[in-house]
């Protein structure tokens, strides 16, 4: 089993930057794919950002590439999101979500372990 936390989400004006974080328990965070999600209202979830579980590779959904930076520290079993020129279209709930795998997947029906979310909000 793996709990996941998320947290460092807030209100920022446009091209403000915010940094979540998602903190894992178990001691097993490093057989773990992560990836960051987005959910806003009446939108459907949205895959943002994944990690494979040594943290060697990267991927982005082309919405936010170039702006947001994933990034996986398995010595504190935490994932990051540093989410830089933020905009209005970013806000949403976002989640981590994890899942013991080699490579790392795009859809959340992949993920097996999912944090409760943290409220982004940017405003114009």
């Amino acid at each position: 089993q793996v709990q996941l936390v998320e947290s460092g989400g807030g209100l920022v004006q446009a091209g403000g930057s915010l940094r979540l974080s998602c903190a894992a328990s178990g001691r097993t965070f490093s057989s773990f794919a992560m990836g960051w999600f987005r959910q806003a209202p009446g939108k459907e979830r949205e895959f943002v950002a994944g990690i494979t579980r040594g943290g060697g590779n990267t991927y982005y959904a082309d919405s936010v590439k170039g702006r947001f930076t994933i990034s996986k520290d398995n010595a504190k079993n935490t994932v990051y999101l540093q989410m830089n020129s933020l905009k209005p279209e970013d806000t949403a709930v976002y989640y981590c979500a994890a899942v013991r795998t080699f490579g790392v997947p795009n859809k959340g029906s992949e993920f097996d372990y999912w944090g409760q979310g943290t409220q982004v909000t940017v405003s114009s």
